[in-house]
């Protein structure tokens, strides 16, 4: 698996990347938790989507934000690592300029970010939230939400409670010509411990179903599922 380094907004970003299958192969973005609270691209659940594009030959990258690993500069409270995500976007692209399709992935606080480029960049046509924190963080910029996709949460979370991510699925799945497959897994905590297959099996069947499925819908649906242990 190839490191790079990508010219960040703040200095160099560590990153790590494994290379598509063809030169037309969608691309994924992939984003850690919070650098504040021991949040790295080598945790457990960034690790396990990255391998999921990854292993469907998607072009994949996960990367470290400023002043995380050796990423140079320092934690910006989310601003500064929107710009980092912007940027690792625009080297993925640079090296995919074939790409048939872009996704971003993030867990908790990497979903955050995630969220926000999805609004600015309107190449990204699906995402993958894990856990978003919306009791933390204001998710009101989604409006309209440009694109359908994949929640997942753990119904033990002990971080972020279900009622708040449920509630931001209602709001999204509210909107117009998108789709939110909103599945829970059984038993699972916020860093998915000993529920990392389930994690990894709900998200490679969300993948390969939207690489054989139309981008969009013609009204607003959610749909819930819930992951057996």
């Amino acid at each position: 698996m190839p490191e790079v380094t990508i010219n960040g907004p703040a200095g160099r970003l560590e990153g790590r990347y494994s290379p598509g299958r063809t030169p037309t192969s969608p691309m994924a973005l992939t984003l850690h938790p919070h650098p504040q609270h021991g949040g790295t691209m080598n945790n457990k659940v960034v690790y396990t989507l990255f391998q999921v594009f990854a292993q469907k030959g998607y072009a994949t990258l996960r990367f470290n934000f400023r002043g995380v690993g050796r990423s140079q500069g320092r934690f910006n409270r989310g601003d500064g690592e929107l710009s980092d995500a912007a940027a690792a976007l625009d080297w993925l692209q640079a090296v995919n300029p074939n790409t048939s399709g872009c996704w971003v992935a993030g867990f908790s606080f990497g979903a955050w970010i995630g969220m926000q480029l999805l609004m600015r960049r309107p190449e990204v046509g699906r995402f993958i939230a894990v856990s978003p924190p919306a009791n933390v963080y204001d998710f009101a910029f989604l409006a309209p939400c440009p694109s359908s996709g994949l929640v997942l949460h753990g119904d033990a979370d002990e971080v972020v409670p279900r009622e708040s991510v449920e509630k931001l699925v209602q709001k999204l799945s509210h909107q117009r010509d998108i789709a939110i497959d909103y599945r829970v897994v059984k038993g699972a905590s916020h860093f998915f411990y000993e529920h990392l297959p389930q994690l990894a099996s709900a998200a490679d069947d969300y993948v390969k179903r939207s690489s054989v499925a139309p981008p969009r819908v013609r009204s607003a649906r959610v749909t819930t599922r819930v992951a057996a242990r």
